[in-house]
């Protein structure tokens, strides 16, 4: 969707390529006309793109993709590559094997993580991107897509998100709550004309395993859980959002 190819959206949501992401981050899929994976700022060691939360028998565990450092400061998420040395996809998929074996759609969803993680992706928007798309086929959510990396934009911060909402003629942008303080402040979206909706997105609850119920987990505990009935627990979840 590039250069004269590219077609006017109506609705655009912005991310950067997250691993294994929460649920939340599939509702602004859910809710866009085009999702762009902003893979083209700086890579942050302390953020969601290379880790993500799992529920085991004794509380949360993170999982934490290794990636390489050295010498690569200031790389961008595009440039950003795994490191295997640590043989991490073996320890991340026997973590999620011993603490989701008894879950119901462990059987289902458990191969098509193998999958993923057996092609080795160099670079980690690669494996975050495609781990996405397999996490929204399971929920049942189809959507276009496209990387920041792929079109023209400039600018920092809300400048960038800008740019790239007017090189796609979107006249909304989908933001999450998170982001309400700096892009009010910076008034960029206001200067050319672009609405600003932002998400409000209350945590389903839903059986999990393993006692007490633990919300903001990566999509993957909601999947293994809901089964077939994940899209409907997000639509449920959407509606009483609306009303």
């Amino acid at each position: 969707m590039t250069g004269k190819s590219r077609k006017l959206v109506n609705c655009v949501a912005i991310m950067q390529p997250t691993y294994l992401p929460w649920l939340g981050y599939f509702d602004l899929i859910a809710k866009s006309d085009l999702f762009v994976f902003l893979d083209s700022v700086q890579f942050d060691r302390r953020s969601w793109q290379q880790r993500n939360k799992i529920k085991t028998r004794t509380g949360e565990m993170t999982l934490t993709v290794p990636i390489k450092s050295k010498g690569k400061r200031d790389q961008l998420i595009s440039q950003t590559e795994i490191d295997y040395s640590q043989q991490y996809p073996r320890n991340h998929l026997g973590s999620i094997r011993s603490n989701y074996s008894k879950s119901k759609n462990f059987d289902h969803l458990f191969p098509a993580l193998c999958c993923e993680y057996e092609k080795k992706q160099r670079l980690l928007a690669d494996l975050n991107i495609n781990l996405i798309n397999v996490m929204a086929e399971n929920i049942g959510i189809n959507f276009e897509c496209i990387r920041s990396s792929q079109i023209p934009h400039s600018g920092r911060k809300s400048g960038v998100l800008v740019s790239i909402c007017q090189y796609l003629g979107a006249s909304e942008y989908l933001a999450p709550i998170g982001s309400r303080q700096y892009i009010e402040r910076e008034g960029l979206f206001r200067e050319s004309n672009i609405a600003v909706t932002y998400q409000e997105f209350p945590h389903p609850i839903y059986q999990q395993l393993f006692g007490s119920f633990i919300s903001h987990l990566s999509v993957i505990d909601f999947l293994m859980n809901e089964g077939s009935d994940a899209l409907k627990t997000l639509r449920v979840n959407t509606d009483t959002e609306a009303g």
